[in-house]
């Protein structure tokens, strides 16, 4: 009995505490009441009060980090005060929500952000002074070390298969086909393997053509990958400067920082 008026409390404090929150032609309205306005460039959201004043902006940003690993997040900017922006979590109502419907429902039910009157100002400047952190899981936050090795080796290939760290020889490519020079890409469907050796001629590894995987001389092995719309991928071809960038990481004693 006493299990069962726990059950009955919780379903009436979630009905109590429930809102209903509705997007339409460009007007928010929590409980039937209009309380913002909404307007979008692209993945740039502008809400706007009921004076036509507008307060503050959410951004959807999707981007690359490194491989296939991908991250979603909101930038969140006061018009107001345009001295500083901070990147934020965002919720959705549903696994298919739309942009449009994850940037009000944020606003109201995680950052408190939009409420009854409209929207509140006070909660906006104090999420700024004190930014809730990212939620990054393991693959993400994995991924943007790799990104920030990759950005301080700063690797470029020259036009006969040098590869250069800050613009320092610290390697190169062998058995290039003969696209290399014309495309940076390998497009060239060829059974022979692109071996990488260092500034010592020392063998690092090999790009295997046939199976667009690279191997090191240590015996890993790695598939590299496109990133396309949303969050899936594709095999492609790749660029010799992503190989070279991949295979220091595989290999730390390749490139010294």
């Amino acid at each position: 009995m006493k299990g069962n008026l726990i059950i009955l409390f919780t379903i009436f404090s979630f009905l109590l505490n429930a809102q209903d929150i509705r997007t339409k032609r460009g007007i928010v309205s929590l409980d039937g009441i209009h309380v913002a306005k909404i307007s979008n460039k692209s993945s740039l959201y502008t809400f706007i009060d009921l004076k036509e004043t507008p307060i503050y902006t959410i951004e959807f940003i999707d981007k690359s980090i490194v491989d296939s690993v991908r991250d979603s997040y909101i930038k969140l900017n006061r018009i107001y005060n345009r001295d500083s922006s901070i990147e934020l979590d965002y919720i959705s109502p549903s696994a298919f929500s739309g942009e449009e419907k994850s940037a009000v429902y944020t606003s109201i039910k995680e950052f408190k952000i939009i409420d009854n009157r409209g929207i509140n100002i006070k909660n906006l400047d104090e999420l700024f002074k004190n930014p809730p952190k990212r939620k990054l899981d393991n693959k993400t936050k994995e991924a943007y070390g790799i990104r920030s090795k990759i950005d301080k080796l700063n690797i470029t290939v020259n036009n006969v298969g040098e590869i250069l760290s800050n613009g320092i020889p610290v390697g190169y490519f062998t058995n290039l086909p003969i696209s290399f020079g014309s495309e940076d890409v390998i497009t060239d469907k060829t059974f022979m393997d692109i071996e990488i050796y260092d500034a010592n001629s020392k063998y690092i590894g090999k790009y295997i053509t046939t199976t667009k995987q690279i191997k090191t001389a240590n015996g890993k092995t790695f598939t590299l990958y496109r990133e396309m719309s949303g969050r899936a991928s594709i095999l492609k071809f790749p660029a010799y400067k992503s190989i070279a960038e991949r295979i220091a990481i595989m290999d730390p004693n390749f490139i010294k920082m």
